[in-house]
């Protein structure tokens, strides 16, 4: 192999010293000549490769039509690539097939004896390249076509190149109608007369309206129609070519569901203030003859109480009592109106003392035992607000208990996101069918005459927790007591507020 001349010149010092794999074969297929890098790509020590055929290096299934092609190739050597477009494969003395192009030259020794280089690349990793290109292009078609909202490409004259189904389902246009034509013709005026100085502005300096980001805009079909459109633009290039892909949502539905929502929200607003005017009005027209019936009814009771048998002090007593709970009832009503509708101001309250001053207002029986857990927190509220709320849930653990000891604690927990607040007692306890009626307004459990109730007190508490983005909710069995919990966010949050239109 050293002694390899040809044509007057040994190859064997170039053929090593050469980074790619190259094989000298004769006629007959023989392999005289291999450099180092061919024996590594193949897997051959020296020795062996010499005296095989250039078959052995070739897969089965291609080695019969290769010794035609070879001799074909002696018959009229030339420098040539071999295959022809058809895939090449070289096979590894471990079995392992990979992809290769083989470039041809012939050769002719001293003597005359015709010869073959070969030179060999592994396309291994182009070939792996260039198939996860075509997967990835595969994809990327398939999403184009299927995607639900509308996809436009133009290149950097505005020119409209692909438009997939949902786009021409949108504009009316088949992708054909407008391949090449400007994309102002699917914008309605002025858009339409604006667009190309805005991409040769953005072109020349840069500055950004839409690309980039979203934006709502009109859009026009064929049929001359505009609709509303979300329009997002992403720039792309390809080598020194610039191409913008444009994303279409038609937003019409949105957008009459707004118009929808805005129109109830109206009306919404304005029976509100309907009602809370007509709360004011019948607090007012109620609350001036109740005042007149209740100072009579007392004035009946007190200098004509000789006068009156047992039934008839009972029907008094009966009378004054309706009329105060007509009363109360006027002014729950109006506190109830007032939560949501009036913007109020928060702040850090430590409800330490804010317990201390809804235990004394409440000034419970003596049988009743009212506790408090200390080292309460300091949160953030409407300080009257949190007040109520803790006044309604004591009071009515007080007024409804039917225990001759009774026992009201009111205490707190970390909940992590949010403080736990809790008024539990060991009165009748509350049946969990009742748990959602009794936040209800007007909704009492026990006989108004039994119980003095406006009904109103839990359904307040309710409105002005969840106000708060809070929530609140019961916990009881039967003849055991109940517990009301209630949970504010520990975030300071802007409280609901309803601003009269």
């Amino acid at each position: 192999m050293k002694n390899l001349v040809i044509e007057g010149q040994s190859l064997e010092w170039l053929l090593m010293s050469a980074t790619d794999a190259i094989v000298i074969i004769e006629r007959d297929g023989t392999i005289v000549l291999a450099n180092p890098p061919l024996e590594t790509l193949f897997g051959y020590a020296r020795d062996a490769l010499l005296g095989l055929t250039i078959e052995a290096l070739l897969p089965a299934r291609f080695k019969h039509a290769h010794g035609g092609q070879r001799l074909d190739y002696f018959s009229q050597p030339r420098a040539r690539s071999m295959g022809g477009g058809a895939a090449l494969f070289g096979l590894h003395k471990d079995g392992r097939e990979f992809p290769v192009e083989v470039s041809l030259s012939p050769l002719q020794t001293a003597q005359g004896l015709p010869l073959a280089m070969a030179t060999i690349h592994d396309v291994t990793s182009r070939k792996q390249a260039e198939a996860a290109l075509r997967e990835s292009e595969a994809r990327m078609r398939a999403v184009f076509e299927t995607a639900v909202d509308a996809i436009i490409t133009i290149d950097d004259h505005g020119r409209l190149e692909r438009l997939n189904a949902a786009a021409e389902h949108m504009f009316g246009y088949t992708e054909a109608e407008v391949a090449g034509k400007n994309v102002s013709m699917l914008m309605p005026a002025p858009h339409q007369g604006n667009h190309d100085a805005y991409l040769a502005r953005y072109l020349h300096t840069g500055e950004r309206k839409i690309i980039g980001a979203g934006r709502e805009v009109e859009g026009l079909r064929k049929d001359g129609t505009v609709f509303p459109m979300d329009l997002t633009v992403a720039e792309m290039r390809l080598g020194e070519r610039r191409m913008f892909t444009g994303m279409v949502r038609d937003i019409t539905a949105r957008k009459q569901a707004e118009q929808h929502t805005l129109g109830l929200l109206h009306e919404l607003t304005s029976a509100n203030e309907e009602l809370t005017s007509f709360a004011y009005v019948v607090s007012h027209d109620l609350k001036a003859p109740l005042r007149g019936i209740g100072s009579l009814a007392d004035w009946l009771s007190t200098d004509y109480a000789d006068q009156f048998n047992d039934e008839g002090k009972e029907h008094m007593r009966l009378l004054i009592q309706r009329v105060h709970r007509m009363s109360g009832l006027i002014d729950g009503i109006l506190q109830y109106s007032r939560v949501g509708r009036v913007k109020e101001a928060v702040s850090a309250v430590d409800l330490n003392r804010v317990l201390r001053d809804v235990v004394d207002l409440l000034a419970a029986p003596a049988h009743i035992a009212v506790t408090v857990q200390a080292d309460l927190p300091t949160i953030v509220i409407e300080p009257t607000r949190i007040e109520q709320v803790f006044h309604n849930l004591m009071s009515n653990a007080i007024k409804y208990m039917d225990k001759p000891q009774g026992s009201v604690h009111a205490g707190w927990a970390d909940g992590g996101r949010e403080w736990r607040f809790y008024v539990a007692d060991n009165g009748p306890g509350i049946e969990a069918r009742h748990f959602d009626k009794i936040f209800q307004l007007f909704q009492t459990l026990a006989p108004r005459d039994r119980v003095e109730s406006t009904g109103v007190g839990l359904a307040l508490a309710k409105k002005i927790v969840e106000m708060y983005h809070g929530r609140i909710w019961v916990e009881s069995i039967p003849g055991a007591g109940a517990t009301f919990w209630f949970a504010l966010p520990k975030t300071i949050q802007s409280p609901r507020f309803k601003a009269p239109q």
